[in-house]
């Protein structure tokens, strides 16, 4: 895995790990600090991933929603978001983030996902004694090739160990794949049983993780056709399954804190502050 410096970058995992990871983040403005005040602000849209966020270097603050913990963590487990959040780095920083699927965090922790929703804290607070060993690690490697690889390596043989069956399918549609591992049992197979472990294993009810999931995509295709400048917002609500362009407006508010238009604009921009938008799309 050969990595060079540079500013934002979205890396996918080795195959192993693909039903597990989501992706890694790697961001750096050590290199190039950022000189406006406004662009050292970072939007973030709501997500059903849970997260790991090391701080190499720098550190951030809150800004919204404010009802968060200030104080400062090095290494940040983030449970799934239900509302957009914005970040302020008072200064240049160098971040490692870890995009995990819910119920593969689940499976390698035994951690009750839907206790997380919402909330952040130390890696040391939430998960097993394995893991801030592993932070340790990461935080004093030499350069990003060297943190993934310690972080694959630690990741690997565990989730081989540990992840339920048929899980390379997940990597692919992994609520719908969540929702049959959920029904999968000998036991407790009726539909309150099987909402019950899906929300433990991903923090939120099937209905709510269909939606994330719908809402990306009717994103990214609204991105395409508002850049080819041809997007007609009734009919990519329509091919997203929402009742009108109004429910497809309110979802994309709920989700970003934007509505469809707005959010085109931004990824169609080089506004700093939404870089997690572009890098991800």
């Amino acid at each position: 895995m050969e990595l060079t410096e540079s500013s934002t970058r979205l890396i996918f995992p080795r195959k192993a790990l693909a039903s597990c990871v989501r992706a890694y983040i790697v961001r750096s403005t050590i290199e190039a600090p950022l000189l406006e005040a406004a662009d050292r602000y970072n939007h973030f849209p709501a997500t059903p991933h849970c997260s790991l966020t090391f701080f190499i270097e720098g550190e951030a603050e809150v800004v919204e929603p404010a009802d968060v913990p200030r104080e400062t963590i090095r290494v940040v487990f983030g449970g799934p978001q239900t509302r957009p959040m914005v970040t302020c780095n008072p200064g240049p920083v160098r971040i490692l983030m870890v995009m995990l699927y819910p119920q593969a965090l689940h499976a390698l922790s035994g951690v009750d996902v839907s206790a997380w929703v919402d909330r952040w804290a130390s890696i040391d607070q939430v998960l097993g004694q394995d893991w801030p060993a592993l932070s340790d690690a990461v935080l004093s490697a030499a350069s990003d090739a060297e943190r993934l690889e310690l972080i694959e390596n630690f990741l690997e043989p565990r989730w081989q160990a540990t992840r339920p069956g048929g899980a390379g399918a997940m990597a692919g549609d992994w609520v719908r794949h969540l929702a049959a591992q959920a029904a999968d049992t000998a036991f407790g197979r009726g539909v309150r049983n099987i909402e019950r472990r899906i929300k433990a294993r991903a923090g939120q009810p099937m209905r709510k993780l269909l939606g994330f999931q719908r809402a990306e995509q009717s994103f990214f295709e609204a991105r395409d056709e508002f850049l080819a400048g041809k997007a007609v917002w009734s009919d990519i609500a329509a091919r997203g399954g929402y009742s009108d362009q109004a429910h497809f407006c309110r979802e994309a508010r709920k989700i970003t804190g934007h509505t469809p238009l707005e959010l085109a604009r931004v990824l169609a921009s080089t506004d700093e502050r939404y870089w997690i938008y572009r890098v991800w799309t």
